[in-house]
């Protein structure tokens, strides 16, 4: 329970304040042109607290739906709200020319790409730890393979754009799948630099979806299966293990590294394995039980207690200057990422399925914050651009619906008819409804 409870505060640390500057972002520019705010709210429906402040007493509020919020201008025509001096008719939203209206509108999407800027910025100046983009050994026929990976290389680059670690790794590769192209690939191996590639044609029939990395035959470096520490009572330590040995077999499978070796171990919770290991330069056979740990959603799994070496790790820190592009540039590439997802959604060529709701952004948000001030970080900086974006769409009642019709407006000379706008929202009202249950349909199944 307790860790569901973080992950939700999780979320809501991570979505809340992204809310609030998006609207701010309106406010602030709707200020900047001395448009009147009648209402700032932080969800929507029913308002539960409210107070007014200002010059102008904008009723700043807190709704019950705390699924985003809104700003609300002031209006004569509106029933709902007191009659509006004179002296303020001209301050009225519908009253700004169109060019003031698509600023003030666009202004919640930009804090948004603003936010992430920063945010990614933050990151590489706190400093970003990452798995080294270094690789395993390939399976052979795998498309590593046949490019020549066969273990302890280092990605250095992919299609010219350097990389630092397996994060940004992932990235660049499943950029190349979405834009169906080859990834070049510069290698840094024991033989010295060179170059490889994953042909175009096995990147775009990758599952996306699914351990894509997997299929292409790419995998996480990790160093010969030696026992670095064997834990007093535990599984290795009953079955003879001995810190200094190197695990050659399992089950009279070879092991070529410690991640083959836990692999195997995962595997066989709760059954004796036959496990050979060369201790001062001989042969020793061993049989060890793994100890079945439950591992939830995840199934059971076995564990010996030993430690058998780690990946590689790389930290990445840079300077103010550095900081700002790389968070332009990661903000650009996280949203024509999102786009193009939305896109191969639209198209068929990638599931419905991949459009969560608030459980899993909670879930997620609750790992990265597990993980640390900085991948934290990140995963909000993502979740900024995603909201971006989305806002932009040409859904009629978001941002981007409204910077339509305004573009209808620039090129006819004319605003779109209020019946043309009433019928375009309620259409847009219900394609957000069921975004929303699709959304939630798919946390659901997830759960189950």
């Amino acid at each position: 329970m307790l860790g569901k409870l973080g992950a939700a505060l999780a979320l809501v640390l991570a979505l809340g304040p992204l809310i609030v500057l998006h609207e701010l972002g309106h406010y602030l520019v709707a200020r900047l042109f001395n448009v009147k705010v009648a209402r700032f709210s932080i969800g929507f429906g029913r308002i539960v607290w409210s107070r007014r402040f200002g010059r102008d007493q904008t009723e700043w509020a807190l709704s019950m739906l705390p699924f985003g919020g809104y700003v609300k201008w002031c209006d004569s025509a509106d029933p709902d709200q007191p009659p509006m001096a004179a002296a303020d008719l001209p301050r009225q939203f519908t009253r700004q020319d169109v060019w003031r209206r698509i600023a003030i509108t666009a202004a919640g999407p930009l804090a948004n790409f603003l936010i992430a800027i920063a945010l990614f910025g933050a990151v590489g100046m706190l400093g970003e730890t990452d798995l080294a983009s270094r690789v395993r050994a390939a399976e052979a026929g795998t498309p590593a393979f046949e490019a020549g990976l066969r273990g302890g290389e280092t990605i250095t680059a992919v299609n010219g754009k350097a990389v630092t670690g397996w994060t940004e790794l992932r990235w660049e590769i499943m950029q190349a799948a979405l834009d169906k192209r080859a990834a070049e690939l510069a290698v840094d191996g024991p033989g010295g630099p060179r170059a490889a590639t994953l042909p175009a044609a096995a990147l775009g029939a990758l599952d996306l979806e699914g351990d894509f990395f997997g299929a292409l035959g790419l995998g996480i470096w990790t160093p010969p299966p030696r026992v670095l520490e064997v834990k007093p009572g535990g599984a290795a330590a009953r079955g003879g293990l001995l810190p200094g040995d190197l695990i050659v077999s399992i089950d009279g499978r070879p092991v070529a590294d410690s991640s083959a070796a836990t692999k195997l171990v995962r595997a066989g919770a709760g059954r004796p394995l036959a496990v050979g290991v060369l201790r001062a330069g001989r042969g020793v056979a061993l049989s060890l039980t793994p100890a079945a740990i439950d591992g939830g959603k995840a199934g059971t799994f076995g564990r010996i207690d030993a430690d058998l070496g780690r990946p590689q790790f790389v930290t990445l820190r840079v300077g103010l200057g550095a900081a700002v592009k790389r968070g332009a540039e990661k903000t650009w590439a996280a949203g024509t990422m999102t786009l193009q997802m939305i896109g191969r959604i639209i198209t068929g060529e990638a599931s419905y399925k991949n459009i969560s709701g608030l459980v899993t952004m909670a879930d997620y948000a609750g790992q990265s914050a597990s993980l640390g001030l900085s991948v934290f970080l990140g995963y909000i900086a993502f979740i900024s651009v995603s909201l971006g974006v989305m806002n932009l769409l040409p859904i009629p009642v978001l941002d981007g619906g409204f910077l339509l019709y305004y573009s209808v407006e620039v090129l006819t000379g004319r605003p779109l008819p209020e019946r043309a706008l009433e019928f375009f929202q309620r259409a847009g009202f219900v394609l957000l409804l069921m975004l929303m249950a699709l959304a939630l349909f798919n946390d659901a199944v997830r759960y189950l």
